[in-house]
């Protein structure tokens, strides 16, 4: 089994709907840790979901409901996320094109 650390993904949301951040690929898994960052001076609030094998939105999928992100900060929303094989990670931020979100991690294979 190969083990890589590496920056899984990176999204600026262009809108305020659930978006993608990352899906494990097949016969792989991954551990990973999510960050937010404010590039405005305008708070906002954003949203971190993750979804078993895709699955459609459900609030019970919600790692973080309109957690705060103030003017040019940076949050972390969540670390150690164990993830299978086709799970997402889904965003969503209050404010389109302040937030960037980036996941880093590890994928095993």
């Amino acid at each position: 089994m190969a083990e890589v650390y590496k920056k899984l993904a990176e999204l600026l949301p262009g809108t305020t709907a659930l978006a993608d951040l990352y899906t494990v690929a097949a016969s792989t898994s991954a551990v990973v840790r999510v960050t937010a960052c404010n590039t405005t001076t305008t708070a906002t609030t954003v949203r971190l979901s993750h979804s078993p094998a895709g699955a459609a939105d459900a609030n019970v999928q919600y790692l973080c409901f309109d957690v705060p992100v103030g003017a040019n900060q940076t949050v972390v929303l969540a670390e150690g996320i164990t993830m299978a094989t086709t799970d997402k990670l889904r965003v969503k931020v209050a404010n389109a094109t302040t937030v960037t979100f980036a996941a880093h991690g590890m994928e095993t294979s």
